[in-house]
């Protein structure tokens, strides 16, 4: 049954694939000490998709980067049990000399696939995936922005990564383009079965893709509002419910802006 074709069904599975406790993060400069992530509690089920919204400077990079193992916590833990953690930028990052399905195939020799022609034959069944077959052998200047950021998915699933880490990955890209990606990555998510938590700034695609929404207060960030989705997938981004979710996460963050412009 294709995607269009009925809505997804609710997925409430049980266990975490993320649990983060009491996590902080502080960074000092001189005699200065800037707090990023404060006390932050936050758990995340296995096959979840969860959106993080809040004000520049509330930590949501921070907070990715940790949960990725490349930035250490002060205090807390964070515990992504077994599973392989991938991250996937705003900018696609893509070695440029290399053509889309080769930058796939560095993904899978440095996630330790043995074998080129076993390498070539998995980085097209990823491009066959994130419907990229035809651009096999293009170069990243030769893509428009939306498809060198399905080839940096595929990459990053390229690591039969368990968890996948989102920041603002299609923030770059034409409101259309966009669009056609929350599709594709939608479909990608179900068929899958990978956790996700994505880092936008844009509300309605918050609401357009999560389970959960996650807002977190301005420095020092922490989880200061949660919002289950119980819209039926497939969802638009223009329609009436996910326009009124949007509206009310909003306002939400404009208290918390105007809280922390008061402090």
């Amino acid at each position: 049954m294709s995607l269009a074709a009925a809505p997804l069904p609710t997925r409430r599975p049980n266990g975490s694939a993320i649990s983060i406790d009491h996590l902080s993060r502080t960074f000092t400069t001189g005699s200065t000490t800037v707090a990023a992530i404060s006390d932050m509690d936050l758990h995340i089920a296995p096959g979840e998709f969860v959106c993080i919204v809040g004000a520049s400077g509330c930590g949501k990079t921070t907070l990715l980067n940790i949960v990725a193992g490349l930035d250490h916590p002060t205090t807390g833990t964070v515990d992504t049990g077994a599973g392989v953690v991938s991250l996937m930028f705003q900018e696609g990052a893509l070695f440029p000399w290399l053509s889309a399905r080769e930058n796939v195939e560095l993904g899978l020799r440095l996630a330790g696939m043995k074998g080129r022609a076993t390498r070539r034959d998995r980085a097209m069944e990823l491009l066959r995936l994130v419907q990229l077959t035809e651009a096999a052998d293009r170069h990243p200047h030769e893509l428009s922005g939306g498809m060198r950021q399905r080839v940096s998915l595929a990459r990053a699933l390229a690591q039969d990564a368990s968890v996948l880490l989102m920041d603002e990955p299609f923030g770059a890209l034409d409101a259309m383009t966009r669009d056609i990606l929350h599709d594709e990555l939608e479909r990608i998510w179900f068929e899958t079965g990978v956790t996700i938590m994505f880092v936008t700034h844009n509300v309605r695609e918050a609401a357009r893709l999560g389970d959960r929404i996650l807002v977190l207060a301005s420095r020092p960030g922490r989880v200061i509002a949660e919002y289950t989705v119980d819209l039926d997938r497939p969802r638009r981004i223009e329609s009436p419910e996910v326009s009124a979710l949007a509206g009310e996460v909003t306002e939400r963050l404009r208290q918390e802006v105007r809280r922390h412009a008061d402090d």
